[in-house]
């Protein structure tokens, strides 16, 4: 069976990206300041170790299509100011941690972390480091901005002790560029790949986009033909959701330039056959890797985990994050900062955690978490072992769930199997869409659902 215009279209649907479960619209502001500081100090003996994430929430112009939490400015003394806020939130979150805990992933994101001066990358890098022990081999990785980077902006990021960046494309035709407000020729692109290069990171992303105003098969498969000549260790095609009702700058994108739905299965279809043909290993959720890279191994040893960060090694972990809006993690809590830049320093300035909500999980959230995980990250699901983990009977606790599998397993999506679930091939491009068949939440008679993007 092969990918058809057909199946996508069947199962093109506004879904979840499951970077949490429950996920992030869940989250209730009756669980406050209180409750998450009780739950760091009630967890710091729980045997695992540290995964640390930084907001820097400014660029210094908007794209049109980012959905980010971003703040556009030219104003570096914002940037300053918050530095400041952000240091002493860390002080006050580190002396609650237990200081025998190792950090083993730590990633900036944005908004654009490369917004920061050099120095400034340094300082703040050496101000975390001075109050959390990161291991010697820890994963250590932040998103770039091609635009205003300088060649010290690089060397800073190497200083520091980054070994993982993410450089954001997006696209390299001139028309999108313009539609979107991004623009960054090729040559600026492979400027500063070729800068990460000589300076030795030993693992380089670059983040695309499909979806986006004036894309055609064509114009995209000439990105792809240089991004492949540049030969990046890992790739995230991303696919552009519209969601002017929650991204109001969104709208400054007219939805007739955006491409049809035929041009986006064909550029589907075009992306897949192209990055597998040039070597890539798909692993999901628009993730694509060489054949000998960390995530495609940890896939294989069935290892691999998805939180906020995406997918990562580093399943055991709790993720302690800082900056506005900011999302923090524990085994059986997620809590989120301040979304609002001014209410986020009055927070800190007064000394209190800056959490904003957050939601405590149940028995059934974890356990469907876990199916959910097993899905997107290891492709497959043995129900013997899950049963007899949770210590029930698997088609009768997830029996809702049993038509819809039973379709998709028509389609060729997933194979059915007495004890198993096994994503096929081609089901891998509708991850999100099978994991939805264990989400309960999506099933729930309300008035007042989230919103998604599409799934394809």
């Amino acid at each position: 069976m092969e990918v058809t215009a057909a199946l996508l279209e069947k199962y093109s649907k506004a879904g979840p990206r499951y970077t949490s479960y429950p996920t992030a619209p869940y989250f209730a502001e009756t669980f406050g300041e209180k409750e998450w500081r009780e739950e760091i100090l009630q967890t710091q003996d729980s045997g695992r170790d540290l995964s640390l994430y930084v907001h820097i929430p400014f660029c210094d112009t908007l794209c049109y299509y980012c959905g980010c939490n971003m703040v556009a400015t030219r104003n570096y003394a914002r940037a300053t100011d918050y530095l400041g806020y952000l240091e002493r939130e860390i002080d006050l979150v580190a002396g609650l941690i237990s200081p025998r805990r190792a950090v083993r992933q730590f990633h900036w994101g944005g908004g654009t972390p490369t917004y920061l001066r050099p120095d400034d990358i340094r300082r703040l890098f050496a101000h975390i480091k001075g109050r959390f022990p990161i291991a010697a081999d820890a994963e250590v990785g932040c998103e770039v901005d091609p635009r205003e980077l300088t060649r010290d902006h690089v060397k800073a990021l190497a200083d520091a002790g980054f070994n993982r960046l993410s450089l954001g494309v997006q696209d390299l035709d001139d028309k999108v560029q313009q539609a979107v407000n991004r623009i960054q020729p090729e040559s600026l692109v492979r400027q500063v790949y070729g800068w990460m290069r000589e300076d030795g990171f030993p693992s380089i992303n670059m983040d695309l986009m499909v979806g986006l105003p004036h894309q055609t098969v064509a114009g995209f498969s000439a990105t792809l033909d240089k991004i492949i000549d540049m030969a990046p260790d890992r790739l995230a095609v991303f696919n552009y959701a519209h969601v002017p009702w929650l991204k109001k700058h969104q709208k400054l994108i007219h939805e007739t330039d955006l491409p049809d739905f035929s041009t986006r299965v064909a550029l589907q279809l075009m992306i897949l056959e192209r990055l597998i043909g040039a070597g890539y290993v798909y692993i999901g959720m628009d993730h694509f890797a060489r054949p000998n890279d960390e995530l495609v191994k940890a896939q294989r040893n069935k290892t691999l985990y998805r939180n906020f960060q995406g997918y990562t090694t580093h399943k055991d972990c709790d993720i302690y994050a800082f900056g506005v809006t900011a999302i923090s993690q524990t085994e059986e809590v997620y809590v989120q900062n301040q979304k609002d830049l001014a209410d986020y320093r009055a927070r800190v300035s007064e000394g209190r955690l800056a959490t904003e909500r957050g939601l405590r999980i149940t028995r059934d959230d974890r356990l469907r978490r876990e199916a959910i995980a097993h899905i997107m990250c290891d492709l497959e699901l043995d129900k013997k072992v899950f049963a007899q983990k949770w210590e029930i009977e698997f088609d009768a606790y997830f029996a809702e769930a049993l038509p819809e599998l039973a379709e998709m397993a028509k389609d060729g999506l997933v194979e059915l199997e007495a004890d198993r679930i096994r994503v096929t091939e081609i089901g891998r491009i509708f991850l999100r869409n099978i994991a939805m068949s264990f989400d309960a939440y999506l099933k729930q008679a309300s008035s007042e659902k989230p919103r998604y993007s599409r799934t394809v």
